[in-house]
C-alpha cells in the first residue's frame, strides 16, 4: 500500500512540472511589440535595455520596435542601437510615422525593417554638425548599416548633405525617403500597417502579440528631461525666483520656483540624465544667493551663487549645447520679466542692497550746499582749532569751517564772512 502510495505521489509530481514546464514553453509564442516614440534621451534608453533583458529571460519569440520619432541624443541612440543588436531574439523596427535622426540608427539596429504606408526614414544630420562629430556619426551609420546588409551610401547620405546618389539626391539635401522608396532601395523589407501583417510575413505563426507599456515613471522622464520642457520649466523657475525678490513675503513665485525647479531636477534624475550632485550644486548655490541678499554690496558669496546655480543646471542636462541653449532662453525670458517687474514700480531689498539708493533728506539732518549761503554774517564760537580747518558751531548746528584770516585757537567767537558751495570761511571776531 504504501509503495502504491508513493507511486501516486510521483505521477502527481510530473503532472505539475509537466504543467510548469508547459507554461514556460508557451511564454516562447509571444511577440512582443515595445515603443521608440518622442526624444530619444536616456529615459528611452534604460527602458528598452531594462525591457530587452526582461524579454530575453521570459524567451519571447520576437521583439517589434515600433519607432516614431524625430530623433535625440546620439550617444544614447547608440546605447540601444547596442542592446539590439546584442539580442539573441529576432527584432523587426517597425517605423510607424517617422525615424528621424537618431531614429535611423535605431531602426536599421534590427534584422528586419518594416515601414507603415506613410512612414519616412532620413534626415540624420547630427547637431552641431561639425566634421569630427559628422565623421563619427557617419562611421556608427555605415557599420550598422552593413552589418546589417543595408546600403551604407543611402544611410550615410542621411547623415551627410555633401554625399550624392545617384537619382535619389542632390549635393546639400540630405536623403529622407518615403515608404515605397525605402522598400525599393533596400532600406526596408516590408510595407505593411499591423503587427500580424508583419508577423505573416515573416513567417511568425501562432504567436500572440504582446504590447510593451512604458511605466508612468518612464514616460514622466522623458517628458520632463525633453529638452522642450525642461527650457520651460528652467525659466519658470527663474522667473519665479525674480518674482519672489521683488514682492514681500513668500508667494505664488516662490512656490512656482520651487515646483519647477523639483520637476527640472527630478525628471532629469530619473531619466538618468544627472545625478544628486547637480541637484547639491543648485542647492548650495540658492544658499549663497540668499546670503547675499542679507549683507549690504554684493562680493564673493553671490557671485559664487550665481556660478554654482549654472554648473547644477547645466549638469542636470545630458547635453552641454542642449544646456546651454535653455539656460540662455531662460535668463533672457526672466530678465523680460525683471524688466517688467521694475517699470511697474516693484523694487527689491536685494537690490537696495546692492546699489546706493538712500536719499540724503533735511529731515534727517542732511543740509545740502545750496543752503548755506543763509549762513552768511552769522556768529558762533569755534569748536576747536582751526589750522585752518577745523569745527565751529553757530547755534545749535555744528559745521566744518575754514580759517579766512590765521589760526584761530578753540573757544573764539568767530563770524561767517564767505561761503563758497560747501565751504565755510570765518574769521575771529
Amino acid at each position: 500500500m504504501k509503495l502504491r502510495k508513493i507511486g501516486i505521489v510521483l505521477i502527481v509530481l510530473l503532472m505539475l512540472s509537466s504543467i510548469a514546464l508547459g507554461s514556460e514553453v508557451n511564454t516562447g509564442d509571444k511577440v512582443y511589440v515595445v515603443p521608440i516614440k518622442g526624444e530619444i534621451n536616456r529615459a528611452t534608453n534604460y527602458f528598452v535595455k531594462n525591457t530587452i533583458e526582461e524579454l530575453e529571460h521570459e524567451g519571447a519569440k520576437a521583439i517589434i520596435f515600433e519607432i516614431d520619432t524625430y530623433g535625440g541624443l546620439i550617444d544614447q541612440a547608440q546605447q540601444i542601437k547596442d542592446s539590439i543588436i546584442s539580442t539573441d531574439i529576432p527584432t523587426i523596427s517597425f517605423v510607424n510615422n517617422n525615424a528621424q535622426s537618431a531614429g535611423v540608427l535605431i531602426t536599421i539596429a534590427s534584422e528586419r525593417v518594416v515601414m507603415a504606408k506613410n512612414a519616412t526614414i532620413g534626415s540624420a544630420e547630427t547637431i552641431p554638425n561639425t566634421e569630427k562629430a559628422l565623421s563619427m556619426w557617419r562611421a556608427i551609420l555605415r557599420d550598422t548599416a552593413q552589418y546589417r546588409g543595408r546600403n551604407s551610401d543611402i544611410i550615410e547620405a542621411m547623415a551627410d548633405k555633401d554625399i550624392e546618389i545617384e537619382g535619389i539626391n542632390e549635393i546639400g539635401k540630405l536623403i529622407n525617403l518615403t515608404s515605397n522608396e525605402a522598400l525599393e532601395y533596400g532600406i526596408a523589407d516590408l510595407i505593411a500597417n499591423d503587427y500580424q501583417s508583419i508577423l505573416d510575413n515573416f513567417n511568425i505563426k501562432g504567436s500572440e502579440i504582446v504590447k510593451v507599456e512604458e511605466g508612468l515613471q518612464v514616460q514622466f522622464a522623458k517628458a520632463i528631461s525633453s529638452s522642450t520642457l525642461s527650457t520651460l520649466l528652467l525659466a519658470i523657475g527663474l522667473i519665479g525666483i525674480a518674482v519672489e525678490v521683488f514682492t514681500p513675503g513668500f508667494g505664488v513665485g516662490g512656490i512656482a520656483s520651487i515646483i519647477a525647479f523639483g520637476l527640472y531636477f527630478g525628471g532629469n534624475i530619473l531619466a538618468g540624465n544627472s545625478n544628486w550632485i547637480s541637484l547639491t550644486f543648485f542647492v548650495i548655490g540658492l544658499i549663497l544667493i540668499v546670503i547675499e541678499g542679507m549683507v549690504p554690496g554684493f562680493g564673493l558669496p553671490g557671485i559664487s551663487g550665481i556660478i554654482f546655480i549654472i554648473i547644477g543646471i547645466i549638469m542636470a542636462m545630458a547635453n552641454l549645447r542642449v544646456a546651454v541653449l535653455s539656460l540662455s532662453i531662460a535668463i533672457i525670458l526672466t530678465t523680460i520679466v525683471v524688466i517688467i517687474l521694475v517699470k511697474l514700480g516693484y523694487r527689491s531689498k536685494i537690490f537696495n542692497n546692492i546699489i546706493l539708493s538712500n536719499k540724503l533728506l533735511k529731515d534727517k539732518g542732511y543740509i545740502p550746499s545750496e543752503d548755506m549761503e543763509h549762513l552768511l554774517g552769522e556768529e558762533g564760537t569755534a569748536l576747536s582749532d582751526l589750522r585752518p580747518i577745523g569745527f565751529i558751531e553757530i547755534g545749535s548746528n555744528k559745521y566744518d569751517a575754514l580759517s579766512d584770516g590765521g589760526f584761530i585757537v578753540r573757544n573764539d567767537k568767530i563770524k561767517v564772512v564767505k561761503v563758497e558751495g560747501s565751504k565755510i570761511f570765518v574769521r575771529r571776531i
